[in-house]
């Protein structure tokens, strides 16, 4: 009988003496100076309500502070790309595993080093943000949420660079609180804000970044931590009955709430279109490299940037108005990414438009809003289960009907005969799924506890959902 052949050992990972080594002498990375019996910080308690908020503002910098701008973005893309391919070389070439405190340090090396003393232009604790990105991303990666993280390239990542509190100062007007002077570190004069909002009077940003768009526009976003306090509860009139609304997200209609009311997609994409299809070709026929290129490009950025900005606002005021209307919301656990699978084989075309308007209507971003603004504002979202029969179980008496094509608007029931709009039909049948939910939820808290902000099906116990039932 023949040998066996040992089963291949995953190799290990470096530690101790040898890993120290190897990143002093192969990697470049200095020791740590810091005592090894020193305890690291600890971070404030936030107060209850208290929020992290971002306001976000357009700036128009100087060409002077443009020109910085623009090397310092430069800049946060070159060390995130040597962070990244330092880590991967030493993992893949020494089995040494290197964090953010390595990365940290061997930036420091590069600031010092001739070929890239340029680094020391830029603010050093700029330079560490996209360290932080990078560490977070990895987190990401090995918690299986995210890929593998990729180096980011000049023209398709965004420009963009994080200053800490220690890298820009803030005076707030005395006149218009809530505004003031932003000065980011290695420039002289203030940027350029112009406020459409104030911030909370009072409150120093924990931190900002600066961004700028394929548009060339400039931005500025604050982070501030902020006492949001929530609305008044909503009850059914006549009642302490908390009022709730099926939310059925749709492409006919965006949105189908459950009294009927429809809002119809902005579908923006297909607006633009013929303008979208001019552009590209007046594109095609530019001559690399050349200034008339660029000018049709930078043409095409401002579409897609309006394209945007008018589709968030829109999306923006409807989540609003739902949230400050109805104390429960229900909706469909949705997998977006299931939807936009790639268009294959026979009736490619038809998948492909379809996947377009999906990403057209934006239904992740309306999620998420809801999601955010229910958690602030004290309301209650239900996310149904994806497998719950909306579409095709009767309203009135709950007989569950054969599966409709999409495009069936209307159906009557084969056991009562009533006649149904579909998606009005889904809105009712998620309203009083997401209540049966929201009343198991509710009758198991202790007095005085509230309900959680988000309640999904899928997370809940299968023996709780089948006794209530």
């Amino acid at each position: 009988m023949g040998d066996v052949p040992a089963e291949k050992e995953k190799p290990r990972s470096v530690t101790g003496a040898e890993a120290r080594r190897v990143k002093r002498e192969v990697l470049g990375i200095a020791d740590s100076s810091r005592p090894s019996g020193r305890r690291a910080a600890t971070r404030r308690a936030k107060e209850s309500g208290v929020r992290e908020r971002v306001y976000r503002y357009r700036c128009y910098p100087t060409d002077a502070q443009a020109e910085q701008l623009v090397r310092t973005f430069g800049a946060c893309r070159w060390v995130y790309n040597e962070g990244l391919a330092l880590r991967k070389k030493a993992w893949r070439e020494h089995r040494v595993s290197v964090g953010f405190a390595e990365t940290c340090r061997a930036l420091t090396g590069w600031r010092r080093a001739e070929g890239t003393a340029w680094l020391g232009e830029v603010s050093s604790t700029v330079l560490q943000q996209p360290l932080r990105h990078l560490q977070a991303a990895f987190q990401a990666f090995f918690r299986g949420s995210a890929k593998y993280p990729k180096p980011k390239k000049k023209g398709r990542a965004r420009d963009g660079a994080t200053y800490a509190r220690t890298g820009f100062s803030w005076r707030e007007d005395a006149g218009r609180p809530g505004t003031g002077a932003v000065k980011l570190a290695l420039q002289s004069e203030p940027l350029d804000v112009r406020w459409s909002r104030p911030l909370p009077a009072g409150v120093v940003p924990l931190r900002l970044t600066v961004s700028r768009d394929r548009a060339g526009r400039f931005f500025v976003a604050f982070l501030v931590e902020e006492a949001v306090a929530p609305l008044p509860e909503a009850f059914v009139a006549g009642s302490r009955e908390p009022r709730a609304v099926g939310v059925d997200l749709g492409l006919a209609s965006l949105v189908t709430l459950d009294d009927g009311t429809k809002v119809d997609p902005p579908r923006l994409m297909r607006r633009y279109a013929d303008q979208l299809a001019r552009l590209q070709r007046e594109l095609h026929r530019k001559k690399h490299g050349s200034r008339n290129r660029e000018k049709v490009r930078h043409k095409i950025a401002r579409l897609y940037a309006l394209i945007s900005d008018v589709r968030k606002d829109m999306l923006d005021q409807l989540t609003t108005r739902l949230v400050r209307e109805n104390q429960v919301l229900v909706v469909e656990d949705l997998s977006i990414v299931t939807l936009l699978a790639p268009a294959k084989g026979k009736g490619r075309r038809r998948k492909a438009r379809l996947n377009d308007s999906i990403r057209d209507a934006s239904w992740g971003e309306l999620l998420r809003q809801l999601t955010y603004k229910c958690e602030w504002y004290g309301r209650t979202l239900v996310v149904v289960d994806r497998f719950f029969p909306s579409t095709r179980r009767c309203s009135g008496c709950h007989a569950k009907g054969p599966k409709l094509d999409v495009s069936v608007r209307e159906w009557v029931c084969a056991e009562c005969g009533a006649a149904h709009d579909r998606d009005v039909n889904a809105a009712v049948n998620l309203r009083d799924e997401g209540m049966r939910l929201y009343w198991l939820v509710a009758s198991a808290l202790p007095p005085g506890q509230a309900v959680p902000s988000v309640l999904r099906a899928s997370e809940l116990a299968p023996e709780e959902l089948a006794a209530a039932a």
